[in-house]
């Protein structure tokens, strides 16, 4: 579904100061899977991620969604096929402020000319009832817990039905309940659609609801924590006690 090969990511900081953000990563994530990458802050996580999604050119290396290039298209051509295959879901919501939830859900598809308006509105009504948002559909951000605005987020993130899910610290203003939630969330939209989903996150209390996990430092990737194969995935992550 997506492959990285041999990708570097370098940033010139002035004159004096190069920052190698990503360091000769290689990476397959297979269609359906749900691939949790974590690692502290300042690791690359949200550079690879951009990467992925053909938001930032990498330095050297090649990315491929699909089997095609993503830098070997135009930019016209990128941008529409993120707008067809690729669901974003980051850090922070970043939703209009003066747009109702359904018309923040609806927006994407402006974008995105085969679906339609009418179509449009009317699958984000149903993600928005499947996510328990119904009651919702009227209401601005401002009026919305934190939890449902990411909520929200999610419901936007896949109102084109892409192909692959990329989700930027998704819980990480969000407190332990929401946070569970929200993880719950993704786990039964990956259930139930087959959707492939790349998430990085900073805590490790998330990597059960993957299908398979990876730690990231400095910039490169380390050994595999979990797969399929090797670990049994739990119903939900446990959390420590205080």
């Amino acid at each position: 579904m997506l492959s990285l090969e041999a990708i570097n990511k370098t940033y010139v900081m002035g004159q004096d100061r190069v920052v190698q953000a990503v360091r000769d990563i290689s990476l397959d994530v297979g269609r359906g899977e749900f691939l949790v990458i974590t690692g502290r802050s300042g690791s690359g996580k949200t550079t690879l991620l951009h990467l992925a999604a053909g938001l930032t050119k990498p330095t050297t290396g090649r990315v491929q969604l699909d089997g095609v290039d993503l830098w070997s298209m135009g930019e016209k051509e990128r941008s529409s096929s993120r707008s067809q295959k690729i669901g974003f879901a980051f850090q922070f919501p970043s939703l209009l402020p003066s747009l109702t939830t359904l018309e923040n859900v609806t927006l994407p598809t402006f974008f995105c000319a085969p679906k339609g308006k009418l179509q449009g509105r009317r699958r984000a009504q149903e993600l928005l009832e499947q996510i328990g948002l119904k009651d919702k559909f009227d209401a601005l951000p401002r009026q919305l817990s934190g939890g449902q605005q990411q909520r929200v987020v999610i419901a936007r993130a896949l109102i084109n039905e892409p192909e692959i899910l990329l989700a930027d610290e998704p819980t990480s203003n969000l407190d332990e309940e929401t946070e569970r939630e929200i993880m719950e969330l993704f786990k039964s939209i990956h259930a139930s659609t087959g959707i492939t989903i790349l998430l990085v996150t900073h805590t490790s209390q998330l990597i059960p609801y993957g299908t398979r996990s990876i730690r990231m430092s400095a910039g490169r990737l380390e050994p595999t924590v979990n797969s399929p194969s090797e670990t049994t995935r739990p119903q939900s992550p446990s959390y420590p006690t205080t």
